[in-house]
């Protein structure tokens, strides 16, 4: 039976981690190899050290209400989209009220973690750990790996000719970047338009000479800001939306989502992107339009090679004097600490089962937590990640047997093996992801159920976002405040822009209440097509 837990880890998933083996009335052990909490968003002025860590300027790319704990909301007076620093102290908050710290080892590196002698019967790891140049060695009955996938800088020299052996200008990672005072007067590349490139190039525009972003992909972009101003995820993220995704051809709802992106600007006409490509990605970010109407930043097509001070291009075109080229290329994961027979099958998440457990794994006593990427915020898919898991590891939730495991995880994992640079194989839908983790957990809301017994609140659930206080409704982990929470979301996401009130006297409840008559059928019907067709692949209450 499983009682003390190494957690690998004290970032956003080994904090929900240690709390979940807590509430499990398991006996966690947090090793972090630094000296506070956080993991990269702590941030820090040095990039002496290995560890990555966001970059000065950085805001959330999803909302509080989006992406808090699920039974921690954020205090109502913070910005809908937050800092580092706030995110940190909101951090610090819930390891406080939470009383998490006392289980945490600080400045303690998780040197390897192999396989006891009698693993087969009893599960156990041999974890050895270092602090200060003490060495120590501890046994646990589980491990939970909480490192996340931002470790190492992927930084794809070769595929850029001339970069090491002509180019005399400075090339760095965008790991390395803090603020935009070392850029200043300066001609910069920056290569590859994610989150990360995007940001860089709209903060760099503002003191650098010029910017020059270099993309391959077709890339959407999109504001935080949506309809009547409210947060973007919290209007789009609804499981109304994910019903039709589900319900209608995905070249219909391919279709409607370009021309709502396009209805922002045309972005054929930026070079971004074009609605006849069926490979895309898309960024979150406001200003990066206006930067390419305004020229102070101009989108370029992939680099071919380099000279000695320019960049050519794949469609021949040449920028000259380059000073900087700065690398916005990702990151890649590696658990070095593993032992050689586990470390080698992981190869993404989808050689894990539900991207969390390794399936050849005699006794299921490994969890990796936090290797996804979603379409909402990692910090709830985490948090749901380390309930199914310690639930396995009290004993009242079962896995499947390794031979099941086995095949779920090669029916899903892609027939070739995928590059380093490509993130595809870590995407997921938020809602899909979370619903299929929660109905394994126990924890997965009915619609069709709260519309027989609180109808208010099944509205909310369904037309409203889906944030993470619904997985709180019921099963283990009950939070007696997740249906207030619901209910009161908006609030909380209007608080902190009342700083100036005006009048307004026009009446909305009317219209809202006929809304909600006419939506009772549609939600209905909704759930119970959903209860019907849209079960996960495996669950511990079926037959």
């Amino acid at each position: 039976m499983v009682r003390r837990v190494a957690v690998i880890g004290a970032g956003v998933g080994g904090l929900v981690s240690v709390k979940c083996c807590l509430e499990e009335g398991l006996e966690p052990i947090c090793f972090e190899s630094s000296e506070d909490i956080g993991g990269i968003w702590r941030y820090t002025d040095s990039t002496d050290d290995s560890r990555v860590s966001v970059y000065h300027s950085v805001i959330t790319n999803t909302s509080k209400e989006m992406s808090c704990f699920s039974d921690f909301p954020y205090p109502e007076d913070f910005p809908s989209y937050l800092p580092h620093s706030l995110v940190l102290e909101y951090f610090r908050m819930y390891a406080q009220h939470f009383d998490l710290l006392r289980h945490i080892c600080f400045q303690t590196t998780v040197l390897s973690v192999r396989k006891r002698p009698d693993f087969t019967t009893s599960g156990q790891w041999e974890v050895v750990t270092e602090t200060g140049r003490v060495r120590e060695s501890h046994i646990f009955d589980a491990v939970m790996v909480c490192t996340g996938h931002y470790q190492e800088p992927y930084l794809p020299l070769a595929s850029f000719p001339g970069i090491e052996s002509r180019f005399k200008g400075q090339h760095l990672h965008s790991r390395e970047y803090r603020d935009v005072q070392a850029f200043r007067g300066k001609r910069v590349l920056v290569v590859g338009i994610g989150n990360t490139g995007g940001d860089l190039s709209v903060e760099l525009s503002r003191v650098a000479a010029k910017v020059f972003l270099s993309t391959r992909s077709n890339t959407w972009v999109i504001s935080r800001v949506s309809d009547h101003g409210f947060p973007c995820d919290m209007v789009g993220t609804t499981r109304f939306n994910h019903f039709l995704d589900w319900l209608l051809p995905s070249a219909l709802t391919r279709r409607i989502r370009f021309r709502k992106f396009n209805s922002w600007f045309n972005h054929t006409n930026y070079g971004l992107a074009s609605s006849k490509s069926s490979k895309f990605k898309m960024i979150i970010n406001e200003e990066l339009p206006f930067c390419l109407l305004s020229g102070t930043v101009v989108l370029k097509p992939n680099v071919k090679e380099f000279t000695e001070n320019s960049a050519v291009f794949e469609d021949g075109t040449t920028e000259e004097n380059i000073d900087v080229v700065l690398f916005a290329t990702g990151y890649s994961f590696s658990f070095p600490f593993l032992e050689e027979s586990v470390r080698s099958v992981i190869d993404d998440n989808r050689s894990l089962y539900k991207c969390i457990f390794p399936p050849q794994l005699e006794k299921p006593t490994l969890a990796i937590i936090g290797l996804i990427q979603l379409t909402g915020s990692i910090m709830v898919g985490s948090e749901m990640q380390a309930r199914l898991v310690t639930g396995v590891f009290a004993g009242w939730n079962k896995l499947p047997p390794p031979s099941r495991m086995m095949a779920d995880v090669l029916k899903r994992k892609p027939p070739v093996k995928r590059n380093a640079s490509e993130r595809e194989n870590l995407k997921m839908s938020f809602i899909s992801y979370t619903d299929e983790i929660a109905a394994c957990a126990g924890v997965k809301p009915s619609v069709l159920r709260l519309l027989l017994t609180d109808p208010q609140l099944a509205l909310a659930v369904f037309f409203g976002p889906c944030s993470p206080y619904q997985f709180r409704l019921v099963g283990r982990g009950k939070w007696s405040g997740a249906r207030a929470a619901i209910l009161t979301q908006w609030q909380r996401t209007l608080k902190p822009l009342r700083t100036r009130v005006v009048d307004d006297n026009s009446d909305s409840s009317s219209g809202w209440r006929w809304m909600c008559l006419l939506a009772l059928p549609a939600a209905l019907t909704a759930g119970f097509l959903f209860s019907k067709y849209s079960q996960p692949s495996w669950s511990p209450w079926a037959g």
